[in-house]
């Protein structure tokens, strides 16, 4: 009081950023790793729905800020394949189909899964993902589609699918990585759409989650919001 400065415990952390209660906010982490709509929780908690709605981008920021710190390389058999989000389907579907933002993941065996928006499904786009995640010398799977080719000239050991006839040969497939996008899809269905310039953030989220889904969400996001290295 003497000195005339207000101290605030969290003022270096990412609470500042929304002007809320503190029990409002461990509420609404709560309720966001409940995965609940920021129109159904701002109900719940008594608060706006654009005030909830920052609410949970301020802690899909905080994820995303966490996933760009790990530097970890992914090893072993791998799964890659794509996947399309959004848009109205026109002409034709897949590969073809027009206004849709396009995802390409890949998942370690056993392990953990890694997403990234790309501009296209060209061989030098999906070559240059795969090379920057993927340990030299991991066998990767895929399905057929021509894309993926020169990555047995990368160091890899390439396996494919031809899903027109089957899919699964042995150990050949990629429903590991499918798994994944049925995951992320159930998911965000029920956000009735997302705008290109957030769906990062939704689809990082997505990746967060299916990675830890074995970990307590709520203490993770708690440790996020802090900037904390130990809870």
């Amino acid at each position: 009081s003497n000195c005339k400065i207000d101290y605030n415990p969290f003022h270096d952390t990412a609470f500042i950023e929304l002007r809320i209660s503190y029990v409002s906010w461990l509420l609404l982490i709560k309720l966001f790793e409940l995965e609940l709509s920021a129109r159904k929780a701002s109900i719940q908690l008594g608060l706006s729905y654009p005030t909830t709605l920052k609410g949970f981008d301020i802690l899909r920021r905080s994820v995303l800020r966490e996933l760009s710190r790990s530097d970890e390389v992914l090893r072993g058999e791998i799964e890659a394949d794509e996947s399309y989000f959004g848009g109205k389907r026109k002409g034709k579907r897949g590969r073809g189909a027009a206004g849709k933002t396009i995802v390409f993941g890949i998942l370690e065996r056993g392990g953990r899964v890694s997403v990234n928006i790309v501009k296209d499904v060209s061989s030098e786009t999906l070559i240059h993902e795969t090379v920057t995640k993927v340990r030299r010398g991991s066998i990767v799977y895929t399905d057929k589609w021509k894309g993926y080719d020169s990555l047995m000239f990368c160091g890899y050991r390439h396996l494919n699918i031809d899903h027109a006839t089957r899919f699964k040969q042995e150990k050949v497939c990629i429903n590991g990585v499918e798994g994944f996008w049925s995951f992320a899809k159930e998911r965000l269905i029920k956000h009735h759409g997302i705008s290109k310039n957030k769906f990062l953030l939704y689809i990082k989220e997505m990746e967060w989650r299916y990675n830890n889904r074995e970990k307590n969400l709520f203490e993770l996001l708690i440790k996020y919001m802090l900037g904390a290295d130990d809870l």
